[in-house]
């Protein structure tokens, strides 16, 4: 989010394109001899674990599971019996399943890539003398405190090698219970060695791949949903329920997330009466997108209206916030812009101070609307640590209608070019709708309404808009 000048004009720079990464395919016919295993894997092991681990609204989303190209199965086989072989498969649709072998966890790690749809773990062959060794010391206590057998622990480490592929346990003949489980510590199936042959082989494999699409669908489902209602928690924290009783002024606001990015950001407002009959009324953008700028919205918006209500105004209620921020942002280059409006009881004069935010529009009976005046304000909050935010004092009149928004308002596109829609843009919208005789919520409906249709789709930022009223404006 830039802070906003008068009249400002942003440009947005695409995203950069990120490196794809590759790896060649490795093969060997049969599983080899048996090879120590490297004591350092499990490091890598945590670093592969680390790579499942579901984005928060600020990351990057959850990557789809490997293997979801159309040139048939991969399937690497974990053993150290060298007289074992794995039979010829198909997958189903003519295509011969390509088989990758690795003697121990190590070379496991370096033939396990993103083409590979499933790993066949033989137990029976993997002791877990092993496996205990790729651990960390938090591991080893987990599987020392787990009622599983030690024999498991190979499969353990597997699981954290390979979070987002399907896995297969090969177990002794008639080894059902250590079979039961394996599936229950993680793995999709398991297979007794006795049932080593291809057509037999081929189906659980292929029923291994398409459960752990499925369980990695549901789980990201699930994580987007926990998303979502923790969006709807920030959300009802950053656009509360206004405090007018006793008010003759009319209120309406809309809020509509930037949806490209389809995380909240941190735009807020809020709006109270105190005994004195004072209107308060602020808006307010944390730069960035996300639950945690969005957190600190919060965090600001409450602070804002428990200093408003103990009677601090202007300079000195904007200083206090800015402390705020700077005490719980996550680093230094967090900032947030801020607009407060404080009207006189009798709805005539108001008090306007800006930090780093667009000026109000203020449209008075017969008169155009317009902009309030820029220069008077300061900075953003959270950029200058002794700045200062002087009050500019206006004139409303009898009537009139006051309109606060955040950047997400004027930056918007106008058809397919680079251009802008900007302050001069939105008060010339404004005006032609106020002209059509929209007031109050119809207004503000027409006019996000019509910055949208002007984008072509969707805004890239978030938008927030609050509309005060008093008498009727012609």
């Amino acid at each position: 989010m830039p802070v906003p000048g008068p009249r400002q004009r942003t440009a947005v720079l695409p995203p950069a394109a990120g490196p794809a990464n590759g790896a060649p395919e490795s093969a060997r016919p049969a599983l080899g001899d048996a090879a120590p295993v490297d004591a350092a894997l499990g490091d890598a092991a945590r670093s592969q674990d680390g790579a499942d681990t579901l984005p928060d609204p600020a990351h990057a989303p959850v990557p789809a599971a490997p293997g979801t190209g159309s040139h048939g199965l991969t399937l690497l086989v974990i053993g150290e019996d060298p007289t074992s072989s794995v039979p010829e498969m198909s997958d189903g649709q003519g295509h011969k399943v390509r088989v990758r072998t690795a003697r121990n966890l190590t070379e496991a790690q370096r033939l396990l890539t993103d083409d590979v749809h499933c790993v066949l773990l033989d137990l029976a062959a993997m002791p877990g003398r092993e496996a205990r060794e790729i651990g960390d010391r938090e591991s080893r206590a987990e599987a020392e405190e787990t009622e599983a057998p030690d024999e498991l622990e190979p499969l353990r480490a597997v699981l954290r090698l390979a979070p987002r592929h399907a896995v297969l346990a090969l177990t002794a003949e008639a080894d059902a219970e250590r079979g039961a489980e394996a599936v229950r510590v993680g793995a999709q199936d398991y297979l007794p060695r006795d049932q080593l042959d291809g057509t037999v082989l081929s189906r659980v494999v292929r029923y291994a791949v398409e459960r752990k699409r499925a369980d990695l669908a549901q789980r990201q489902l699930t994580e987007s949903r926990l998303r979502a209602q923790e969006n709807a928690r920030l959300e009802r924290g950053l656009l509360p329920t206004p405090l007018l009783e006793g008010s003759d002024l009319r209120f309406a606001a809309r809020y509509r997330p930037g949806r490209s990015r389809a995380l909240l950001g941190g735009d807020f407002y809020d709006t109270v009466r105190t005994p004195d009959g004072t209107v308060h009324a602020m808006i307010g953008d944390v730069c960035g997108h996300g639950p945690d700028e969005a957190a600190l919205g919060v965090e600001l918006r409450i602070a804002w209206r428990a200093l408003t209500f103990a009677g601090l105004c202007g300079d000195e209620l904007l200083s206090t916030l800015q402390r705020v921020l700077e005490n719980e942002r996550d680093n230094d280059e967090i900032f947030a812009t801020l607009c407060t409006v404080d009207i006189a009881p009798d709805g005539r004069s108001a008090g306007v101070c800006l930090a780093g935010h667009p000026a109000p529009l203020l449209a008075r009976a017969g008169r155009p609307p317009r902009l309030l005046p820029y220069e008077s304000g300061g900075p953003a909050l959270g950029l200058l640590p002794r700045a200062r935010w002087p009050r500019h004092q206006i004139e409303l009149g009898g009537s009139w209608s006051l309109l606060m928004y955040t950047d997400g308002m004027i930056e918007g596109r106008v058809g397919d070019g680079k251009e802008r829609l900007g302050q001069d843009g939105m008060v010339d919208l404004v005006a032609a709708r106020m002209a059509a005789g929209l007031r109050g919520e119809a207004l503000l409906d027409a006019a996000v309404t019509e910055v949208r249709d002007l984008n072509g789709g969707e805004l890239t930022d978030d938008l927030a808009v609050l509309l005060l009223d008093r008498g009727g404006v012609g």
